[in-house]
């Protein structure tokens, strides 16, 4: 029996990144939950459960299939830096970001029909050059910061604003493909 795989995201990046490596959903389909972090929480903590949060709550109403939750958590220390509200609080982030190292976790839950749940909780540490105010303004005018975690995209013009960082590239992006092909591949949806 073949069964179906469903992406619990509205992240057209994640389904884009997926695609990249051959993977392709049978349905995209976003779960609305609350994403505050709790009182305390660590931004790791977080990440994994938001991706575990998402994955249960499309698994409550699509049975036998397997079920991809993901969460990206950008952090300097141990402050989230979340999704920008409007322009001036993205100027904000990246104001906070310049010229500094921070965060970038990424949540992962993978639900398959046989009940079994894999998670994983990917890092990576990306270093931002310091930006200038004509930088930011620059930027800011894209519209690029809007619904991003940590108010860039890495992929985008912000990748000029970043001379490296340690771990995976598409975790930043939004979903590290090498923990998801390898945890499908060892729930049996992928063959070795």
């Amino acid at each position: 029996m073949v069964h179906k795989l469903i992406l619990a995201s509205a992240s057209p990046r994640r389904s884009e990144l997926m695609s990249q490596i051959g993977i392709k959903p049978d349905k995209v389909s976003p779960s609305k939950i609350n994403e505050k972090p709790i009182r305390n929480e660590m931004p790791g903590t977080l990440a994994l459960r938001l991706a575990n949060q998402k994955a249960t709550k499309i698994a409550s109403c699509n049975t036998n299939c397997f079920i991809i939750g993901a969460d990206t958590v950008v952090s300097v220390g141990k402050r989230i830096v979340g999704k920008p509200a409007d322009k001036s609080d993205a100027k904000r982030h990246l104001e906070l970001l310049s010229g500094r190292r921070h965060k970038v976790y990424g949540g992962i839950c993978i639900l398959a029909p046989n009940g079994i749940r894999v998670e994983r909780l990917v890092k990576t540490i990306v270093k931002f050059k310091r930006l200038s105010s004509s930088e930011i303004e620059m930027y800011l005018s894209t519209g690029e910061w809007q619904d991003k975690a940590g108010g860039y995209a890495i992929q985008g013009r912000a990748g000029s604003f970043i001379p490296w960082i340690n771990g995976s590239y598409t975790n930043v992006v939004g979903l590290d493909v090498l923990s998801v092909k390898g945890m499908l591949t060892g729930l049996g949806y992928l063959q070795k």
